[in-house]
């Protein structure tokens, strides 16, 4: 993988989906959070979100579902990587690929992290997120996701470049 470059794929496959929740709910945080396989299945439902694959010959190394409409349009609602494919500048390549894919329709960028997957938030805060919010018990009772927001700007009067 690190001498492949990052050539993400938009998928609505269902055997892709199918394997981007087994990885999903194979892993924390979704382990700790208590979401099984078809928890997990039912993160990629929903017209406004864009699932994009990674593939390592045709394993899927990782993947990102971003929210592309609705008013926090760049939520990135879920980047996973298989447990092989970590620490290898993976988890920074998709986010620069989300980044770069929301700024054509958004200035900002969301994500939510689990106040406990401290590895996950070193990234993002490296990265350039920062932290806007703490929604307790969001997920489920008993724990925290920090509410992390990268801008390159307001909302309104946003022109992407080249626009």
């Amino acid at each position: 993988m690190d001498s492949e470059p990052l050539m993400p794929e938009i998928t609505r496959n269902p055997d892709d989906l199918s394997k981007c929740a087994a990885m999903m709910a194979a892993t924390d945080p979704w382990i700790t959070l208590g979401a099984d396989y078809d928890v997990c299945l039912k993160a990629f439902e929903g017209t406004c979100k864009e699932i994009y694959v990674v593939r390592s010959g045709s394993e899927i190394a990782g993947f990102a579902v971003l929210q592309v409409c609705g008013t926090f349009s760049g939520y990135i609602q879920t980047i996973c990587l298989g447990e092989k494919f970590r620490n290898r500048g993976l988890g920074t390549s998709l986010l620069e690929f989300c980044e770069k894919r929301t700024l054509e329709f958004s200035p900002n960028l969301f994500i939510c992290v689990s106040s406990f997957n401290e590895g996950a938030i070193r990234l993002y805060k490296k990265f350039g997120f920062k932290l806007v919010g703490e929604l307790e018990n969001f997920v489920v009772d008993g724990f925290t996701e920090l509410l992390l927001r990268k801008t390159v700007g307001q909302r309104v009067g946003y022109k992407p470049h080249g626009s």
